[in-house]
């Protein structure tokens, strides 16, 4: 199986070698500023030109926006725009163009209708103290060293890595790995070089292929599985907020930056916000770590892994709620079980955003009506089970793999979800529920085409 995966590395960059991709970062940023500017004052003369009642004929002629055609500006104007560019590599400045025509290319279709999910607004200039500094190399000499604790770039030479690169060395050696592309980005103030790699992977199976398993997620626990198991939900960023309260504070003392005046941040300014930086990547990274090691578990564990279709974004309006909700990090573990299941085998299923997993008896199927978001015990007035809603929900999304397996991709039986929707919003109507294979969500549109507008749902 062929799949496209990257490898991300820390780096250890010598002072010389940090200038050295500072100016390729700011290469690009100046290419992406140049070529932003020269497209935008095209487009506001044709807009002015019509109000004049200048027929479209006669208009200004318009830019292209592919990455082509403004590689043909930008290497017809390099020489008056930017004297130095031979001290750069042509990636960086290929960086910030092709940046620019995916952002072009992605309002354009916001506009017309192409693109899906939220407006995507008209893109910015890039600030040198705002923006994160990266650069992507795609040609010339990639490759990681023999010694696996150092890697060769374009112009900015022989780098050392932070950790050793042996995974991505054995699968280049072996032939079943190929380097598309490299990209120096700093992030939380350290540098970081991630590889984007087509890579051969074998065929796996998991451990337990006709294991079944029901995922519920929450805030109490990060999750909660049908065999019983609970996962608890460590809660970095709570654990980090005195922390990142002090900091808040020390940066606060500091003179910072006034675009108003013009004034620049002080050294201590600029060393403080560092250690802010440095704190929230912290906080990031233990999240991310907890997450990969929970996904690959379950992924090589079992068969069959069945989710709730989440409208993470209709919950992150919740005030209340939203800080622990996106401390959890609910939408990243569906995104990152996506391809693991399918990297070992298994399959993941999607239940329908309406499926009142947590109103259903997991023993009789007697549906409630309500279900407050304070009652941690589900009892079924119909069969007297009392248990914990969460374990309740997670033996309820395991059930569904055998009606999907029945049912085919259609939906299930109904039964009967309830939704919430907004004063002035659409009327609700009752949807099948139902399950669907990675991607999909049963009877329900994708996150973000939904025809009604959905509060957060009780769980």
């Amino acid at each position: 199986m062929r799949t496209i995966q990257a490898y991300r590395f820390a780096l250890d960059l010598s002072p010389a070698q940090e200038r050295a991709v500072l100016a390729h970062a700011g290469a690009a940023r100046i290419a992406h500023n140049w070529a932003l500017a020269r497209v935008k004052a095209v487009m506001d003369q044709r807009v002015a030109e019509r109000t004049y009642g200048i027929p479209e004929e006669m208009l200004t002629p318009a830019v292209s926006w592919s990455l082509p055609g403004l590689r043909r500006a930008w290497n017809a104007a390099k020489g008056d725009v930017a004297p130095w560019w031979r001290e750069c590599s042509k990636e960086a400045f290929n960086t910030g163009l092709d940046a620019l025509a995916r952002a072009l290319k992605n309002w354009a279709d916001s506009r017309s209708g192409k693109r899906a999910g939220r407006p995507v607004g008209f893109p910015r200039f890039k600030s040198r103290r705002r923006s994160m500094p990266s650069v992507r190399f795609t040609t010339g000499a990639i490759r990681v060293e023999p010694d696996r604790t150092h890697v060769v770039l374009p112009r900015l030479g022989r780098l050392k890595l932070h950790e050793c690169a042996r995974k991505l060395a054995r699968r280049l050696d072996n032939g079943t790995a190929r380097i598309m592309s490299a990209t120096v980005r700093r992030d939380g103030g350290r540098w970081h070089v991630a590889f984007t790699c087509e890579v051969e992977r074998v065929e796996r199976n998991p451990a337990r292929p006709e294991s079944v398993v029901g995922v519920d997620i929450g805030i109490k626990h990060l999750a909660v599985l049908s065999t019983g198991e609970l996962v608890d939900n460590p809660r970095h960023l709570a654990a980090a907020r005195a922390r990142l309260r002090t900091l808040g504070r020390a940066l606060s003392r500091k003179t910072g930056p006034d675009r108003r005046t013009g004034r620049r941040p002080s050294k201590r300014w600029e060393r403080a916000a560092a250690r802010v930086g440095s704190a929230h990547a912290r906080v990031a990274n233990l999240r991310r770590d907890g997450l990969h090691k929970l996904t690959t578990r379950l992924a090589r564990e079992h068969g069959t892994i069945v989710v709730e279709d989440l409208n993470v974004s209709g919950m992150l309006r919740n005030r209340r709620l939203a800080r622990r909700i996106a401390d959890a990090g609910f939408a990243e573990i569906r995104r990152q079980l996506t391809y693991k299941t399918e990297w070992n085998g298994g399959r993941l299923l999607i239940a329908d955003r309406w499926y009142p997993s947590s109103k259903t008896c997991s023993g009789c199927g007697a549906v409630k009506a309500k279900l407050a978001l304070s009652e941690r015990e589900y009892h079924c007035e119909a069969c007297g089970l009392r248990t914990d809603r969460d374990r309740n929900a997670a033996l309820n999304l395991a059930a569904l793999a055998a009606e999907f397996d029945t049912a085919g991709s259609g939906p299930v039986a109904a039964r009967g979800a309830d939704q919430k929707t907004r004063v002035r919003g659409q009327v609700a109507v009752k949807r099948e529920p139902g399950t669907a294979s990675a991607g999909k969500t049963g009877t329900v549109l994708p996150q973000g085409r939904t025809t009604n507008r959905v509060l957060a749902r009780a769980h």
